[in-house]
């Protein structure tokens, strides 16, 4: 598939590539890395030009200050947490930073553990904080959270914007699920045959869209009772209460105090799809 790109990434704050499987989100991430190199073009980054074809002008990964973050963690499985930090650290002059990192991420108790003995949540707050350790001018994050489970994504969620929030570091992140991408970005670039389609802040960039897409909600069950014929579910979403009509199957088994999701249809909210979460 080609690729048809001309974007500019704001000097601050999430910039993020939404488009489903196969439309080159991760093709461009990997351009931008030096990992895949473009038939031609331009990327530069702070004034400093990393590629130009026209120029030829290509900077080796190695010269380009990235931060890269994957989704499978790469991390080096024969090494502990503290060997595989100290392995990316560039300027060993920089080694008094791990203990500061290590404890932000709340590693500290696990820096003698080795990557099989760690929780896949663990495994990527190790992946954020070795890419910040080299103080990158660009930070690059190809899905880092799908592969988890949803409370652990949440939770890095908050994490990796506190994170975001203090570094200031600029940051492209690429997602198919829009709930994250509405949380994180502050802008959307959305991807469509290998080309940017819209973009701007996540409510414009999705008020025309034209796919469905589903946003997932956690929610607090605080009652269920009876309105007329029917059973309902009294919700607590962050600080809002909503209520749900319930399936027979389900009226039968829920309880104050579950915790539920809630999948709504972005384009229609009539529409939704709720289960129980596993305690």
């Amino acid at each position: 598939m080609q690729l048809d790109i001309d974007v500019e990434i704001m000097e601050a704050g999430i910039s993020t590539l939404f488009g489903p499987s196969g439309v080159g989100k991760t093709t461009v991430l990997r351009m931008i890395a030096g990992l895949t190199n473009p038939d031609e073009g331009l990327i530069q980054v702070n004034g400093d030009v990393w590629f130009d074809s026209s120029r030829k002008i290509n900077k080796p990964v190695q010269k380009r200050q990235i931060g890269f973050v994957f989704q499978d963690y790469n991390l080096f499985h024969n090494m502990t947490v503290q060997e595989n930090l100290q392995y990316a650290l560039k300027n060993k002059n920089d080694s008094f930073l791990i203990d500061e990192f290590l404890e932000m991420a709340a590693l500290t108790g696990l820096a003698d553990r080795k990557p099989l003995h760690l929780s896949g949540g663990q495994k990527q707050r190790v992946a954020l904080i070795r890419t910040l350790l080299n103080k990158p001018q660009l930070f690059l994050l190809d899905e880092p959270f799908s592969a988890l489970d949803l409370d652990m994504r949440l939770r890095l969620q908050d994490e990796f914007l506190s994170i975001s929030n203090r570094f200031e570091i600029p940051t492209i992140f690429v997602s198919h699920d829009i709930s994250e991408v509405f949380k994180l970005s502050h802008r959307v670039f959305v991807m469509k045959d290998g080309k940017i389609i819209r973009s701007g802040p996540p409510a414009e960039a999705f008020g025309t869209a034209d796919a469905a897409a589903w946003v997932k909600l956690v929610g607090i069950v605080l009652a269920v009772q009876n309105e007329g014929s029917k059973r309902v579910a009294v919700l607590q979403i962050d600080n809002e209460i909503t209520k749900v009509y319930l399936a027979m199957e389900d009226a039968q088994c829920w309880r104050t105090g579950d915790r539920v999701l809630l999948s709504v249809h972005a384009h229609d909210f009539s529409l939704a799809m709720i289960n129980k979460m596993k305690p």
